[in-house]
């Protein structure tokens, strides 16, 4: 299937999946969301394909996140997709393992794409945030719910409130990726990995993820993204909410009321 704002290819068993918008930093709108969507849904169905590796185009970015910009514009009348945010956020269904391959920064949405992934492998040149909180939004998108629990809830909290960059050496350090490489080594280390992979049994790495898909939902995360996206509908009725956006697309400081 081809696909207009990502690409794909097949290696063997191996899927490279390749966010495609550089000129906007990777980042993510609706009609981008609901082709991610697609893509793991066929990723799923194929019985060849065992692992896939999510990078994004360029040298500088992984994914901004959410396109500020369309939304702005009414671009995202279209919605999220019941499977979340790149179409990963929300989804406790698949059982094949994901490699984040960190090319640059992640932010907002971006991270949050990172982290619902499997493994997360990151360019020496990554950098790292939740920085919604500094445009009047907050991380719902699985930002909250898997950073708390990757590095644990005080030192998420920090980032999360402050919405402050983290380096590749810190993210490493504080346990939100697995190992730091250097840039010009990343889809190599990445692509190793996902072989090393595939010299398992596929039908077991599948029951294993299937067993951390149902401690996931146990523990609450679903119900607990669900909220999420009721809260940020009502943060969106909020005046910091409006203002946030019009200063990002406006680039000036926003000035912040409390309501």
């Amino acid at each position: 299937m081809s696909y207009d704002f990502i690409k794909t290819e097949k290696k063997g068993h191996i899927l490279v999946v390749t966010m495609n918008r550089p000129d906007v930093y990777n980042a993510v709108h609706a009609d981008m969301h609901h082709e991610m969507a697609q893509c793991w849904d066929d990723f799923a169905a194929d019985r060849d394909l065992w692992v896939a590796v999510l990078t994004g185009a360029g040298d500088k970015a992984f994914s901004a996140g959410n396109d500020l910009k369309a939304t702005a514009t009414g671009g995202g009348k279209k919605g999220m997709p019941d499977s979340g945010f790149a179409g990963l956020s929300s989804r406790f269904d698949l059982e094949k393992p994901l490699i984040a391959a960190v090319n640059g920064f992640a932010m907002g949405g971006g991270f949050e794409t990172a982290l619902s992934c499997d493994m997360l492998i990151a360019s020496e040149n990554a950098k790292f945030a939740l920085p919604e909180v500094k445009v009047g939004f907050f991380a719902a998108a699985s930002g909250v719910q898997r950073l708390s629990r990757y590095i644990g809830r005080l030192a998420a909290q920090e980032m999360m409130f402050t919405g402050r960059t983290i380096g590749a050496d810190e993210a490493l350090k504080i346990g939100c990726v697995n190992e730091v490489v250097p840039h010009d080594q990343l889809m190599e280390r990445a692509m190793a990995k996902a072989e090393e992979l595939c010299t398992v049994s596929p039908s077991a790495v599948k029951a294993t993820k299937r067993v951390l898909n149902e401690m996931a939902k146990a523990d609450g995360m679903a119900d607990s993204i669900e909220f999420s996206r009721e809260v940020i509908e009502d943060l969106s009725k909020t005046e910091d909410f409006k203002e946030g956006v019009s200063a990002f697309v406006e680039k000036r400081k926003p000035n912040w009321v409390n309501k």
